[in-house]
C-alpha cells in the first residue's frame, strides 16, 4: 500500500468548529467552577498571640516535684515531740501536789501610750510677740516716687535669729533693697521644725514698698 493511500480522510470544517466550541465550553465551565469555590481564609500572624504562646510554654515547663516523703517524715517527727512532752507533763502534774495558782490581773492605772503626730513647721516672722518693725521707707525713694516688691532669701537660725540675708528678687531700686535687708537683719523669727526638732532653714521674706499704704 502506498503512503498516499494511507492518509486520513479530511475532517469537514463544520465538525472542526463544533469540536472547538465544545472544548471552549469545557474550559469555560472548569474556570467558572474554580472561581465559584469559596476563598480560603488568609493566615494572619499575630505577634501578641505568639508572645503569649511563648510565655505559656515557659510557664508550662516541668518543675521539680516536691519530696512528699521527706516532708511527711519531718512533720511526723515534729508531731511526735509535742506528744511526748505533753505526756511527760501530764505525769508530772499528776504526781505534783496541787498548789494555788495566782492569776495576774491587768493594771488598771497604767496610762495608755499615745503618740501625737509630729508636724513640720516653717519659720515665722509675723508672730505678735516678736515685735518686728517695718522697714523704713527711704526719703529719697519717696521723693522720686519709687515703689516695688523685694523678696529676700533669709537664713533663720535655730535660736530664732537672722543669719545671712540676700536679695532673691530685686524691687528694681537698690535703695529699697538695702532698706529691706537692713531691717530684716534685726528681726526675730520662730525657727522651723523638722520631725519635732528645731532646725536652721532658709526662708523667703517678701517686702512691699508702696507709697499708698507702706505695707510689709
Amino acid at each position: 500500500m502506498s503512503p498516499a493511500n494511507t492518509a486520513l480522510p479530511a475532517i469537514p470544517l463544520r465538525e472542526r468548529v463544533v469540536v472547538l466550541a465544545l472544548v471552549l465550553l469545557l474550559h469555560a465551565g472548569l474556570v467558572f467552577a474554580w472561581m465559584m469555590q469559596p476563598a480560603l481564609p488568609k493566615l494572619v500572624l499575630n505577634e501578641l498571640s505568639v508572645s503569649i504562646a511563648m510565655q505559656t510554654a515557659e510557664v508550662a515547663k516541668p518543675q521539680a516535684l516536691p519530696q512528699p516523703a521527706i516532708q511527711a517524715q519531718s512533720r511526723t517527727k515534729h508531731a511526735e515531740k509535742p506528744i511526748q512532752k505533753q505526756a511527760v507533763q501530764q505525769i508530772a502534774d499528776a504526781e505534783a501536789p496541787s498548789l494555788p495558782v495566782a492569776i495576774a490581773q491587768p493594771m488598771a492605772d497604767s496610762p495608755a501610750i499615745s503618740s501625737a503626730p509630729v508636724t513640720d513647721t516653717e519659720p515665722d516672722y509675723k508672730a505678735r510677740y516678736l515685735n518686728n518693725p517695718r522697714p523704713a521707707y527711704p526719703m529719697a525713694a519717696r521723693r522720686m516716687g519709687w515703689q516695688g516688691r523685694v523678696i529676700l532669701n533669709v537664713e533663720v537660725l535655730a535660736e530664732g535669729a537672722c543669719g545671712e540675708v540676700s536679695v532673691l528678687h530685686s524691687s528694681g531700686h537698690e535703695v529699697l533693697d538695702n532698706a529691706a535687708m537692713n531691717t530684716v537683719k534685726s528681726w526675730r523669727f520662730v525657727p522651723a521644725k523638722r520631725a519635732g526638732r528645731i532646725v536652721t532653714q532658709w526662708f523667703k521674706v517678701p517686702i512691699v514698698f508702696s507709697l499708698e499704704d507702706n505695707a510689709v
